[in-house]
């Protein structure tokens, strides 16, 4: 057997011919949506904050990055939710619920520092003369020079 790649259709086409994409894309709208209404009542600060997880049984989800908006949005939360009431897509809300989950940030690697003393470096230098190896020798010699000078 022998593998047949299936050929790349238009986005559109892919859309109108899956329902399970058409609903995603539905609800991420949706979503959308009422995340725009929200950042109606926000403070312009706390908008890069907050964000709505789900809306379920009268229930808003928010996740908010860290738990000083957590706070800040818990002292507000009467006010967030009469505003919200008022609103035809939030008329059944009777509850706010704040979930903190920071950012997913990519982990930096460590930088590597070298802290030699200057003795330290004298004796890596004659180990390096000592050295029949060219690599290990020039290696050696790279590592000595991160050795304080007096």
């Amino acid at each position: 057997m022998s593998y047949r790649p299936i050929k790349a259709q238009q986005s559109h086409n892919v859309l109108q011919s899956s329902v399970t994409l058409q609903r995603l894309m539905a609800r991420a709208q949706a979503t959308d949506h009422l995340q725009q209404l929200l950042n109606q009542f926000l403070q312009p600060a706390a908008r890069e904050h907050c964000h709505i997880a789900t809306y379920h049984a009268g229930i808003l989800s928010l996740i908010v990055t860290d738990g000083n908006w957590a706070t800040r949005l818990r002292y507000q939360q009467k006010r967030l939710l009469k505003q919200l009431q008022g609103l035809a897509e939030f008329s059944e809300i009777v509850r706010l619920q704040f979930k903190v989950r920071p950012p997913i940030q990519a982990e930096k690697a460590p930088t590597r520092s070298i802290k030699l003393s200057e003795q330290a470096g004298q004796t890596i230098q004659a180990s390096a003369d000592a050295t029949q190896d060219p690599v290990l020798r020039e290696a050696l010699q790279r590592l000595a020079q991160h050795a304080k000078k007096p």
